[in-house]
């Protein structure tokens, strides 16, 4: 392998929507290669498709795998939409190198045709008393007559590989040394009956000609490593491939109750974070946190800081348990870090879709929502929460309505309030809490929660909101007093 060439591969199947799995798997793919080209290196991302599965495969779901990705902003050196130099990178489109490659592998003797149901295979171990799991060989050594015999009734065989005797030892970039026996690793099919190939030859296969030097998948495949190391050695062997890739596997995000995070918990669809307004560095940052730590007491940072210091080493074989709440606080975080104008720049299609804003932004609006967003941006954990919180300012008299209510009390306070700020000569923050706390406070002698909460809900609408004087700086006169009037009306 050549000094510091890394080339990493991210191969989903699209066939659903993308998870947090997804997200963090591809993370780690792209940190590892963007450190290698940070450090002098060679680091290459490629995106590839496993689209074999032909009846679970939709474009739907392909088109939300990149529209994902670019959420992410994890970029892609080679694949779908980029091209490269191994294209294509949808396995749907590379069938005639997989056959040239089966029948390499079977001129060579390193695969054989089957032709056993599964019927007869459990009978044979049932007779022989054998727990051992899978096919048990029985189709390696036919001869000639016995494949005329099967061929005669008809049977059309399956391509199996021939696993090697011993054991099958490997360095994992994440667990260190693993050994599997290969007594317990049946050979294994990698085309069904009708030629279509399976994942089990389409995945090394790929690996191997778009040379891969480092494979990083989920810990749920590790069991597939021991097939496909004999299968990358064959490759090598027949000079199909020029390396056997190393093989990290990266520890299981757990959900409630420790199980493996699945795809039907709720918290594990990737789009959800988008939709209620995560910022993918906020997302990005806790995923990356669900097995690596940029160092010790510390889990907010960039991914720009992720690349310099990344480590394949440092991931934490043991199982990762997703907290939303850790996930929400972490956001809050990388809200806070986002320059006023980024931030205002990404809350726009959130009020768009609420209808709080116009697409395009009316010019007073945008100028208005310039000046709003100071005010609520160090309150904001999420992008969703721009609109409750702000959308009193856009909205016209005749829509207005009080999310919370005012009792009777309430309504005694506001109508006093729209006493004193009717007085004012001048409309200004400071000149309205100066207001405001000499007629409820001193004169009425009202707590300064009893006295602005009503007010803010007759403004604003609700209980929360930006800071109440500065809000009604903002709505202006006119509006302010004509929905304190309102309030009490």
């Amino acid at each position: 392998m050549t000094e510091g060439r890394v080339r990493v591969r991210f191969c989903p199947s699209p066939t659903g929507s993308p998870h947090v799995g997804f997200a963090r798997t591809a993370l780690y793919n792209w940190v590892f290669a963007r450190h290698a080209a940070l450090n002098g290196g060679q680091g290459t991302f490629v995106f590839r498709i496993e689209d074999t599965d032909k009846a679970r495969s939709t474009e739907e779901s392909y088109d939300a795998m990149l529209g994902a990705m670019r959420w992410l902003g994890l970029d892609w050196d080679e694949g779908p939409e980029v091209g490269g130099p191994h294209a294509p990178y949808r396995q749907s489109e590379r069938g005639e190198i997989y056959r040239d490659v089966l029948a390499k592998l079977h001129d060579s003797r390193f695969t054989y045709d089957c032709y056993c149901t599964t019927d007869e295979v459990d009978a044979r171990r049932k007779a022989a008393g054998s727990k051992v799991q899978g096919y048990d060989g029985f189709c390696r050594d036919l001869t000639e007559e016995q494949v005329a015999a099967f061929r005669a009734e008809g049977r059309r065989p399956v391509v199996r590989f021939r696993m090697p005797d011993g054991s099958i030892t490997w360095t994992d970039l994440v667990r260190g040394e693993i050994t599997f026996e290969t007594q317990f690793v049946p050979d294994y099919a990698l085309c069904r009956a009708n030629g279509d190939p399976l994942y089990t030859l389409v995945n090394p296969v790929d690996d191997a000609l778009m040379e891969i030097t480092h494979v990083l998948r989920g810990e749920d495949i590790l069991s597939s490593t021991p097939r496909q190391i004999p299968l990358h050695e064959a490759l090598v062997e027949l000079g199909i491939s020029k390396v056997v890739p190393e093989f990290g596997h990266l520890p299981f995000v757990t959900g409630e109750g420790n199980k493996k995070l699945s795809k039907r918990d709720p918290e594990s669809h990737l789009f959800m974070y988008r939709d209620t307004g995560f910022l993918p560095e906020g997302l990005l940052n806790y995923l990356a946190l669900l097995g690596w730590a940029i160092g010790p007491d510390r889990d907010v940072f960039t991914v720009e800081e992720m690349v310099e210091a990344f480590d394949i080493k440092d991931v934490n074989p043991n199982p990762a348990r997703f907290d939303i709440k850790k996930a929400e606080a972490i956001n809050a975080d990388h809200m806070r870090m986002l320059p006023i104008e980024e931030l205002t720049h990404r809350v726009i299609p959130f009020l768009q879709a609420e209808g709080v804003l116009t697409d395009p932004v009316d010019d007073a609006d945008a100028k208005l929502l310039e000046l709003a967003m100071p005010l609520v941006a160090e309150r904001m954990n999420k992008l969703t929460e721009a609109a409750p919180m702000l959308g009193f300012l856009f909205a016209d008299e005749e829509s207005f309505t009080l999310v919370d209510e005012l009792d009777d009390a309430g309504r005694d306070v506001v109508r006093a309030a729209h006493e004193a700020l009717a007085a004012l000569e001048t409309w200004s923050t400071a000149d309205i809490e100066a207001a405001l706390r000499s007629k409820l406070v001193d004169e009425l002698g009202l707590k300064p929660r009893l006295a602005f909460g009503p007010v803010r809900i007759a403004v604003t609408g609700r209980k929360v909101s930006p800071p109440l004087f500065e809000s009604l700086e903002l709505l202006g006169r006119d509006r302010s007093l004509s929905r304190l009037a309102a309030a009490v009306a």
